[in-house]
């Protein structure tokens, strides 16, 4: 099944399984790529349709999970039940330096735990007498963030007016952040409220909070990283190349950043930003505020990363310039040997991926520079400039599917067999049963990094161990009975 008609008689066969309603519904979300589009042809950021099976998350999850979670050296409150917080407590593995409950609560779960009484009453005062308790356990450290659950915003409960109360008393910056789950259609609507909780808690007071470390002077290579969590310790390799050529990281927002590089963003020359999806509205922002330049770039396999490193040294002068040429001619004979050994394993292996942020498009040239080939690919949470961006990394007759749902997507990989789904933990088990490899692309399957060229060497050996394993030989499929 290698045509495009192929592959969309397949997609019209797949929707023939809803009723017509969710059938016009869906198939705006579905489509074949053909030379000359622009956009994937597909429909985003839409409301999941009713009763379909989702993999999407909350606006929660992506205010408390994504953003504002990994800055490691404040208290995040997750103000509502329990369940939420506990679902959320190191689920995604961004890696920091420091010490768990002196400088560092990454890892660590603050809820209020609400109870009957709270939904009847009110939780406000709860929350007045957690930040009251957390600042007796842990006075080192530097603030508080209260990210609200559903019922917070369903009785109404002022978490700002607690916050200005708090803050003042403390003298530490405590950011109300109204992400209630039910609000938007995703995830993505969580990072867009913790993005414009930075524009109006943090940033107005940047001058207020920030801490210049002994000896910081300003200086013209000076740099953010947006939007990398360090999953597997990810953003540590981004880091050591971005130094390498030459230039000065001042702030991870937020995978192992603290608060003060938060605050001190405002000073960099220009921000580079790896999850475009969660982080662009804040690089929108200090653009028209500071006139700080934003740009996106791609550290997956040797090819992008070349690339990207080019980009960003274009934005300097001929010295980072240089040094980039110089970084990236270090690691070529290295690159060369990987591929050399992994890609005859690996050649003409196809891939069927499905996940959030920018992997769906982002990881398509890592597959490429092992002579893999993406066949299908979609994101849970995308929006159409996603979509626009992806249209650059794949080839005529890729499959895309936005939201996919769970029917959906097992039915297209029974059909396209791939060698291997890339897609997230709700979707492993249902494949591994279906005796299809498969790689766990939100948080790497407890493995990482798998940014920059040391992240590339540990990619292509999971990818290996899992495509090549020997154990996909005693399963039988169900298709296969």
């Amino acid at each position: 099944m290698t045509t495009v008609e192929d592959r969309k008689a397949l997609v019209q066969e797949v929707l023939e399984a809803y009723p017509d309603k969710a059938k016009k519904s869906r198939s705006k979300h579905l489509n074949v790529t053909e030379e000359g589009d622009s956009d994937c042809g597909v429909k985003s950021n839409k409301k999941s349709v009713p009763g379909v099976m989702t993999t999407r998350g909350c606006a929660y999850a992506g205010a408390k999970g994504v953003v504002w979670g990994p800055v490691k050296d404040m208290i995040h409150i997750s103000h509502g039940p329990v369940g939420c917080g506990y679902y959320s407590w190191s689920g995604r593995r961004n890696y920091y330096i420091g010490t768990t409950g002196v400088d560092t609560f990454g890892t660590m779960q603050f809820t209020s735990d609400f109870q009957e009484r709270d939904i009847v009453f009110g939780g406000d005062k709860k929350l007045d007498k957690l930040i009251d308790e957390l600042e007796v356990l842990f006075p080192l450290s530097k603030g508080t963030t209260i990210e609200s659950e559903c019922p917070v915003g369903l009785i109404g409960d002022d978490i700002e007016a607690v916050a200005k109360k708090k803050a003042k008393e403390y003298g530490k910056p405590v950011v109300p952040v109204r992400c209630e789950g039910f609000r938007g259609v995703s995830q993505s609507l969580g990072h867009h409220i913790a993005n414009d909780t930075v524009r109006d808690w943090v940033l107005p007071k940047a001058d207020e909070y920030r801490q210049l470390p002994e000896g910081y002077e300003p200086g013209p290579y000076d740099v953010n990283i947006i939007g990398d969590y360090n999953i597997g310790g990810d953003a540590w390799p981004s880091r050591l190349l971005l130094e390498a050529i030459g230039l000065r990281v001042i702030c991870q927002f937020s995978g192992d950043g603290t608060f003060n590089e938060v605050v001190m963003t405002p000073l960099a020359k220009l921000n580079l930003i790896h999850c475009y999806r969660s982080m662009n509205y804040i690089c929108r922002f200090m653009e028209e505020k500071y006139g700080i330049g934003w740009l996106e770039y791609n550290f997956f396999g040797p090819t992008q990363i070349a690339k990207s490193l080019r980009k960003i040294a274009e934005q300097f002068d001929e010295t980072i310039q240089e040094k980039a040429e110089q970084v990236i001619a270090s690691y070529q004979a290295r690159m060369d040997a990987l591929i050399e050994k992994y890609r005859p394993r690996l050649e003409g292996k196809e891939v069927m991926m499905m996940v959030g942020g920018l992997r769906p498009r982002h990881v398509i040239p890592a597959f490429e520079d092992l002579g893999m080939k993406v066949i299908g690919t979609g994101y849970e949470f995308g929006h159409g400039d996603d979509y626009k961006r992806t249209a650059d990394y794949v080839s005529e007759g890729t499959v895309i599917y936005d939201d996919v749902s769970g029917f959906e997507f097992e039915e297209l990989a029974k059909q396209l067999k791939p060698d291997l789904i890339a897609a997230g933990i709700k979707e492993k088990y249902v494949f591994q049963k279906m005796a299809l490899p498969f790689r766990q692309m939100h948080s790497w399957d407890y493995s990482g990094p798998y940014h920059g060229y040391e992240g590339f060497e540990v990619f292509a050996r999971d990818m290996d161990l899992a495509i090549n394993n020997p154990t996909w030989g005693l399963i039988n499929a169900p298709w296969q009975k």
